[in-house]
C-alpha cells in the first residue's frame, strides 16, 4: 500500500472571491504547492539536476473536481499520491479535505524534460533516481 503525503494550508484572503469563497483557480496553485512540498521532502524539485543532467517537469494536464466551498481562514489538508508513472511522465493525484470532509480532488500530469539554455525543452525518460524517490507514494498497480 502506498503512503500518503499531506500538507496543511490556510486559505488566505487574497484567494477568495467577492462571495468569500476560494476562487476555483487557486486549487491548481494548491496542487502545485503540495507537489513541490513532496519533492522537497525527498530532496528533489520540479527543477533539479540528477546525475549531472538538468531536468524539469512542465505540466501537460491539470484538472480539478469541486465538492464544496472553502473560505478565508479555513485550514485544508491536501493529500498527494502518485497515480501513474510512465516512461516520460508522472501523474499526481490530490485530495482536498476540510475537517475530514472532501472538498475537491484533482490531478496534474508532468513530463520529464531536459533543459539547456537557449534550446527548446526535450522530453526524456524520467531518471530512475527520481522514480525511486517518489515510489513510496505510488498507488498499487499504478506503473505503466
Amino acid at each position: 500500500m502506498s503512503e500518503i503525503f499531506s500538507i496543511k494550508r490556510r486559505v488566505e484572503f487574497r484567494e477568495t472571491d467577492t462571495a468569500g469563497i476560494v476562487h476555483f483557480s487557486n486549487f491548481f496553485a494548491y496542487m502545485e504547492q503540495a507537489e513541490h512540498e513532496l519533492l522537497r521532502y525527498v530532496g528533489l524539485g520540479v527543477i533539479c539536476e540528477i546525475d549531472g543532467q538538468p531536468i524539469s517537469f512542465p505540466r501537460v494536464n491539470a484538472e480539478c473536481n469541486y465538492r464544496r466551498a472553502i473560505r478565508f481562514e479555513d485550514v485544508i489538508d491536501i493529500h498527494v499520491r502518485v497515480t501513474r508513472v510512465g516512461s516520460k511522465s508522472i501523474t499526481y493525484g490530490f485530495d482536498f479535505q476540510l475537517d475530514g470532509d472532501a472538498v475537491a480532488d484533482g490531478s496534474i500530469t508532468v513530463v520529464c524534460c531536459q533543459f539547456e539554455h537557449g534550446k527548446a525543452p526535450v522530453a526524456i525518460e524520467t531518471p530512475q533516481k527520481f522514480i525511486d524517490a517518489i515510489h513510496p507514494w505510488l498507488e498499487s498497480n499504478a506503473e505503466s
